[in-house]
């Protein structure tokens, strides 16, 4: 199922990474390619930290800590660096690791496009992200979204109930008002408990057509004919 809500929804909410980009995995695999880092280590790492078996929310956690801006980015790039060799042998250059790890996200046209028309249905969009501290290429965001929420901007982070609620109300909404749209299922179950209708992403076409169901059936956002 794409889609959980009801026809109350009248806001969105959307993730960044993996949902306006291509997909998490796809774009780190071409930075671990350029990095020489085999991409099956990093989703390793990711795993022990980020994954089921993680350290518990509030524990010394540095993906955790840098998400909510407690951990400056340099710290962070260390403390990610250790973590990892490349294929050769050779340590990894922590300077700068965050900005070259992201600079293979690109914006997918599909759903920059899908959010102007819901823009211009007269339905508010929020984006709300965690970030490692990369610097976001913000260039058209203005037409995209009414309000941006980045984690390490608000020291909360996804999937903190706390960052959804506030979200909601920058748009002047309640949560049960809004659809949440992520990647990850722990963000979508956690939007999801808050009563927010939700879509879990995986690929724009689907998309589209969970939030035409969402948002009363507006079907002026179909890009369809």
């Amino acid at each position: 199922m794409t889609g959980t809500g009801s026809a109350s929804v009248s806001a969105v909410i959307v993730d960044w990474g993996g949902v306006l980009t291509q997909s998490f995995d796809e774009a780190i695999a071409v930075w671990a390619a350029a990095e020489g880092v085999a991409a099956g280590e990093f989703g390793a790492v990711l795993g022990r930290l980020l994954g089921p078996d993680a350290v518990p929310d509030g524990g010394p956690n540095p993906f955790h800590r840098v998400e909510r801006g407690e951990l400056p980015v340099a710290e962070f790039e260390s403390a990610l660096a250790a973590l990892l060799r490349r294929t050769d042998g050779a340590p990894v250059p922590a300077e700068g690791l965050v900005q070259r790890m992201f600079a293979p996200f690109a914006m997918d046209p599909a759903m920059t496009g899908l959010l102007r028309r819901v823009r211009s249905a007269g339905v508010p969009v929020a984006l709300l992200s965690n970030s490692w501290g990369h610097r976001y290429d913000r260039e058209g965001w203005e037409d995209l979204f009414d309000a941006v929420v980045i984690s390490c901007e608000v020291g909360m982070r996804k999937p903190e109930p706390e960052i959804f609620r506030h979200t909601a109300g920058l748009l002047g909404r309640r949560p049960q008002e809004c659809v949440f749209v992520d990647d990850l299922g722990r963000n979508v179950r956690a939007a999801s408990a808050l009563g927010m209708a939700t879509v879990h992403h995986r690929a724009a076409a689907e998309t589209e057509g969970a939030l035409v169901r969402q948002l009363a059936g507006l079907s002026a956002i179909s890009g369809r004919a």
